[in-house]
């Protein structure tokens, strides 16, 4: 274990302002945390909403933070919505758009006015919050930004705009969804090989250029790009052709993850502030014990992240397909998890999978994914969900909501090679067959195999004299400017 000393003339003082969901959460706070335990003054923002669910996952005394940690919140001028589940996401990035300039130049103001913290020193912020920016700018203050995303998804962004100059988009109706249009390969992405339209992120299938998502997610990504630093949670092994076409553009970008593992190298300090974790659902710790009762390798894994949500059609097809493999299985079935109101899983599945299935509704997926018994991992393909897989040597069968989980999933299955996808309209048949061949068949034996070679790389690269730890010390020196012992 490293321990590091930084020195500084005076302490900083970094406010750190997330996007407001669960993926974005987990990261920025993982990077919070290193920062503070190097002497950083942290104070992190979150929206009035996921606040009240930090509470209620984990207790008032957590968000009550340090003295060198503190917790604040700003409105996002969103309409009351259902507690137990995450925002409209594209609402989000237009309400936050609009709403949060002000309340987060005044809170910042009232910190720097503050006899109690040291002054503000620099905003993180993520790369969908691109009015930190202008705080910043306004109060005469350093940012940085921090893709919490893919390099690759973030380069799939940055081709919206090419996209509507070759009049690819917007599609005239509906009937690219099987018309064959999303199949056309795109052989001029900087920095990405083998991608489809399909592969972008999802917001490209479209037949307005208004759409809310297409709109921000394009004018963000484009912001991202003229921030002084950016930060991605990703690491040079695995994405090092886009990352380098991402540097034709900014070269002050660093790439510091898995943030799991550099954070290995900065032990907690004795008293310092000890985090439960960031998640805005309780944890149900039941299911390591469960898993502790199979063998190497056996059990899937199932969980489609903090946002997807599915109709009760693909729900029933995903159940009886896991239900049918006679395998046994994790299953993270999320309240929101399907449209509307959803009838209860039936008794006919529950006595079914009686003796090998396991359904509960949140867990701590680093635990579960470095658990022996797990073989297998359908996932969204978000990429935190990715990255942690990658780390503990996890193939993936991918089933892609939103966003860049298009993209992320075309690389976990053909750039890395560890996992296969299943088809939007998932069938149960499907689902039987991936997962059977996955846990024994001999396609799952090699993609094990290599997912073992990315493990090796991808720890690597967080020790030191790793690519991910050398970067992290490049972004000390050049944002912070602090002199890395």
């Amino acid at each position: 274990m490293v321990v590091s000393v930084l020195s500084y003339s005076q302490k900083p003082h970094v406010v750190c302002v997330p996007f407001p969901a669960q993926g974005h959460v987990n990261p920025f706070m993982q990077l919070a945390k290193i920062l503070n335990k190097l002497g950083f003054h942290i104070t992190f923002v979150n929206n009035e909403f996921n606040h009240k669910r930090l509470i209620k996952s984990l207790g008032h005394d957590f968000l009550k933070g340090q003295p060198d940690f503190r917790f604040e919140t700003i409105p996002d001028g969103l309409p009351p919505s259902d507690e137990n589940a995450t925002q409209s996401i594209g609402g989000l990035v237009e309400g936050c758009r609009k709403h949060c300039y002000g309340p987060l130049k005044e809170l910042v103001e009232n910190l720097n006015n503050s006899s109690e913290v040291p002054q503000v020193t620099s905003i993180i912020y993520d790369g969908l919050m691109g009015f930190a920016v202008d705080v910043a700018k306004d109060l005469g203050i350093a940012e940085q930004q921090f893709w919490t995303a893919s390099a690759c998804g973030l380069m799939g962004y940055l081709q919206f705009d090419e996209l509507i100059k070759r009049n690819m988009l917007p599609y005239k109706d509906e009937s690219y969804i099987t018309d064959g249009s999303l199949d056309v390969h795109l052989d001029w992405t900087p920095g990405m090989k083998n991608i489809r339209m399909r592969d972008l992120p999802s917001f490209v299938r479209t037949t307005t250029l208004d759409e809310i998502s297409f709109v921000g997610f394009g004018l963000e990504a484009q912001q991202c790009m003229k921030s002084s630093a950016i930060i991605i949670n990703t690491v040079k092994e695995l994405e090092s052709e886009v990352l380098d076409a991402l540097m034709a553009i900014n070269p002050n970008i660093y790439n510091i993850g898995p943030l799991q593992f550099l954070a290995n190298n900065f032990p907690e300090k004795e008293n310092g502030f000890k985090s439960n974790g960031s998640s805005l659902w309780k944890n149900d710790l039941t299911c390591i014990k469960w898993l502790d009762q199979w063998e190497p390798s056996s059990v899937i894994y199932i969980n489609y992240g903090s946002i997807a949500v599915m109709s009760e059609k693909h729900f029933n097809e995903f159940a009886w397909g896991l239900a049918n493999s006679k395998l046994p299985f994790l299953w993270i079935n999320r309240p929101d998890l399907v449209k509307g109101k959803c009838r209860p899983l039936s008794q006919e599945f529950l006595d079914e999978v009686k003796d090998r299935g396991y359904i509960i509704t949140w867990c701590p997926q680093s635990e579960v994914l470095a658990h022996p018994s797990v073989g297998v991992f359908l996932t969204h393909c978000g990429w935190n969900s990715s990255l942690e897989s990658i780390s503990e040597g996890k193939p993936m069968i991918g089933w892609p909501f939103f966003a860049e989980q298009q993209t992320n999933c075309r690389y976990i299955s053909t750039t890395w090679g560890i996992g296969m996808d299943i088809k939007d309209d998932v069938k149960r048949e499907e689902v039987t067959e991936l997962v059977k061949e996955m846990i024994k068949g001999e396609k799952g034996k090699k993609k094990r195999e290599k997912c073992v070679e990315w493990k090796k790389k991808v720890v690597e690269a967080a020790k030191p004299g790793g690519s991910s730890y050398n970067d992290f010390y490049r972004l000390l020196k050049d944002a912070y400017h602090c002199d890395a012992i």
